[in-house]
């Protein structure tokens, strides 16, 4: 059952879930309480009517095991990496057990000059628990690249649903309007951090603005 439900939400993604993601599935839920938050410190956070309407993080820097694919559309190029790095999690390193699940799963994007659609090519991101900061499980998939990330300074604020190309761009037109003309931050690229798996209807996104070193 629980397969057949992640069978339908890649669906919707326009991609055909393989049997052999039935055992990593089983495993994602059974561990699904246990997720480790990628570290951050929390540097300023800017209200709109009481509310939170974003946040100036620091992330430090960190090992990350990385996956690049540029389908035709943005959710079938994460729901192909995360598949990816669920079998490494999982089981396919070379300690050859679970790795346990941080989140956010970042996503980087690129927007086109005209800014007005995403490059097809996304990198998705896995940070590394941190027991394995240090001694990264080497991938046994060759597309899978264990990085040294740099710290990262970002402004990030909250949305929830599907992530489509239309709903980022949208994201990201709203961060612009609320932050006003800057340039502090990148404008060609963008990070989409995920919180949980795509089976979850209401998931909980970020849209992360990159601040210029």
């Amino acid at each position: 059952r629980l397969f057949a439900h992640w069978e339908a939400v890649a669906s919707t993604h326009r991609v055909s879930l393989p049997r052999d993601m039935a055992g990593p599935i089983a495993q994602m839920a059974r561990h699904r309480q246990a997720r480790e938050p990628v570290p951050y410190v929390s540097l300023s956070q800017h209200g709109k009517c009481e509310a939170v309407a974003y946040e100036e993080r620091r992330y430090p820097a960190g090992k990350w095991a990385c996956v690049t694919r540029g389908e035709p559309m943005y959710e079938q190029s994460i729901s192909m990496s995360f598949m990816k790095l669920m079998r490494y999690i999982c089981k396919e390193n070379s300690v050859g057990c679970h790795l346990g699940m941080t989140v956010p799963v970042l996503n980087e994007i690129h927007l086109t000059k005209e800014g007005t659609e995403l490059e097809r090519e996304v990198l998705t991101a896995y940070y590394l628990p941190g027991e394995f900061q240090q001694n990264p499980p080497v991938p046994m998939d060759p597309e899978i690249h264990i990085t040294e990330r740099a710290p990262l300074r970002v402004i990030t604020r909250v949305f929830y649903g599907m992530t489509t190309e239309e709903t980022i761009l949208r994201e990201i037109s709203l961060l612009w309007e609320l932050l006003g003309p800057t340039d502090m931050v990148l404008r060609e690229t963008y990070i989409v951090a995920s919180y949980e798996n795509p089976s979850v209807p209401q998931r909980r996104n970020e849209i992360w603005f990159i601040r210029r070193a």
